[in-house]
């Protein structure tokens, strides 16, 4: 099940409100008292409605939350201890356990396959993907360290671990909800109306970037990348990376703008994940603006606790890389795809950082997306002859002819590149600048009139045009669930 599914919209979404409504008139009437609010039917139906959610495609891996959530809460218990011994003992515990069930799932066929080709007669498991098992699992480790670092308490209840982990919204795409961020907002959260319509109208901005726009990039993605690369033109190369470079943004984006939309309805905050991530003008900008979540992980837990910035730093930022590399897939390409910005990244410290104060800021955000455009055609191709096929062809300086599949993919979508473009650019800071003007600071009853007219026209326009696209789609799955 996925976001972007009539099923999820019009049966799973009501369902679980009509259901999160009545446990709310419960915990008011029976489960409350005047000095202490209750969250507990609220969370049980959380609960609940996140595992029917992740059991859905797969029944069979809720098993393995469920003992991946009671390894950690046990290892949370051992290191909230007051023995030094026991904490590190059971921090260590847990991280082997968590990158054990990691490493087993995702990357034992990958790395049996290497073993083979290069001689040795290893026999190649068959392990499916648990859908989003990256996003829990660290999640998971995000919980131990700051319990170990006494940032947070450990869990005394294995439901309350239960509902921070297999939380649906963010379950299995993200963004990677550190535990700090909702551990007070687990049993102490209120819900305004502002949140609730703050939320749906959240969910809705996601669900436009990802049905109106993300499956109709992708569609012309693979038109050149997938279907038609066997006579993929120099033209032709460039229209489908683009394409995938602007997909991927509004999948990925509009994913997390679902689930923070879910959770402000919910009462929980997360984090934002992106910000204006192609208004970059070097590629250490644009890492900052993209997938945040998992950046500052990498940074708090990786890259800081190695040297970070005092000690052996060329070589840390190559940890972290390749292993952002790894996290997205066991696959060649995605270490390459690590290993190539990371190296971008540690060259930019010594050189356009240093200098980009005098140099234009267009040529910079040229440079810097045509390192990002290269990057999205390496994470494109999990096939190796395939990636360079298409790397051969999109350079050839001779490959140059008119390609009309290639114009008519332009001319033929221009209304959908412009609105890609322009939605890449921060519209939303524009507009509320402009109606500033228009309203000034002493009209604020006009302004907020404004405001919900406006939501609620962009809301029910991106409702019906999605709905409407939605109806017979064939290929509608998020790209990150698979990681």
């Amino acid at each position: 099940m996925v976001f972007s599914d009539l099923f999820f919209l019009f049966v799973f979404i009501p369902a679980f409100a009509l259901c999160y409504l009545l446990a709310a008139g419960a915990d008011r009437r029976w489960l409350s008292t005047e000095s202490q609010p209750s969250l507990e039917a609220r969370n049980m139906v959380l609960i609940v409605f996140s595992l029917v959610f992740y059991a859905w495609g797969e029944p069979v891996y809720v098993m393995l939350m469920l003992v991946s959530v009671l390894l950690n809460y046990l290892a949370g218990r051992l290191i909230d201890s007051s023995s030094d011994l026991r904490r590190r003992w059971g921090l260590v515990a847990g991280l082997v356990c968590n990158l054990a069930i990691l490493g087993t799932f995702k990357y034992a066929g990958f790395l049996a396959r290497q073993l083979c080709n290069i001689g040795l007669d290893v026999p190649v498991p068959q392990i499916a993907l648990p859908i989003g098992i990256s996003f829990f699992i660290f999640q998971s480790i995000s919980y131990l360290v700051d319990v170990y670092r006494r940032e947070a308490h450990a869990q005394r209840r294995f439901v309350d671990l239960l509902l921070y982990i297999s939380m649906f919204p963010q379950l299995v795409a993200g963004p990677i909800v550190r535990y700090n961020t909702v551990a007070h907002e687990l049993h102490h959260r209120r819900v305004s109306t502002q949140d609730v319509a703050d939320g749906i109208y959240r969910f809705l901005i996601g669900l436009g970037k990802k049905v109106i726009l993300a499956n109709q990039f992708g569609e012309i993605a693979d038109q050149f990348l997938l279907h038609g690369l066997p006579a993929l033109t120099t033209p032709g190369a460039w229209v489908g990376v683009c394409a995938y470079t602007l997909q991927i943004f509004f999948d990925f984006s509009g994913y997390s703008d679902m689930a923070i939309g879910m959770g402000r309805c919910m009462g929980f905050h997360f984090n934002e994940n992106f910000d204006h991530p192609y208004c970059c003008r070097t590629i250490t900008e644009f890492w900052r603006r993209w997938h945040m979540s998992l950046g500052s992980f990498f940074r708090d837990y990786v890259y800081i606790p190695l040297g970070g910035n005092r000690r052996h730093q060329a070589l840390n930022i190559l940890v972290v890389w390749w292993l952002t590399g790894m996290w997205h897939g066991a696959s060649w390409n995605f270490i390459i795809w690590g290993v190539y910005f990371g190296l971008i990244v540690m060259v930019e410290k010594y050189t356009v950082l240093r200098i980009q104060r005098w140099v234009p800021a267009p040529l910079l955000h040229v440079y810097s997306m045509f390192l990002v455009v290269v990057g999205w055609g390496i994470f494109y191709f999990d096939d190796f002859d395939r990636m360079t096929h298409f790397f051969q062809t999109a350079f050839a300086w001779d490959g140059w002819q008119a390609d009309f599949v290639a114009q008519s993919a332009l001319t033929d979508h221009f209304w959908l590149w412009l609105l890609g473009l322009v939605l890449c650019l921060p519209v939303y800071d524009t507009a509320n600048r402009l109606l500033t003007l228009v309203t000034g600071d002493h009209h604020p009853t006009l302004r907020s009139s404004l405001v919900l007219v406006g939501r609620t026209v962009v809301s029910l326009l991106l409702l019906v045009v999605s709905v409407a696209l939605l109806v017979g789609a064939t290929n509608n799955a998020f790209i990150y669930t698979r990681f």
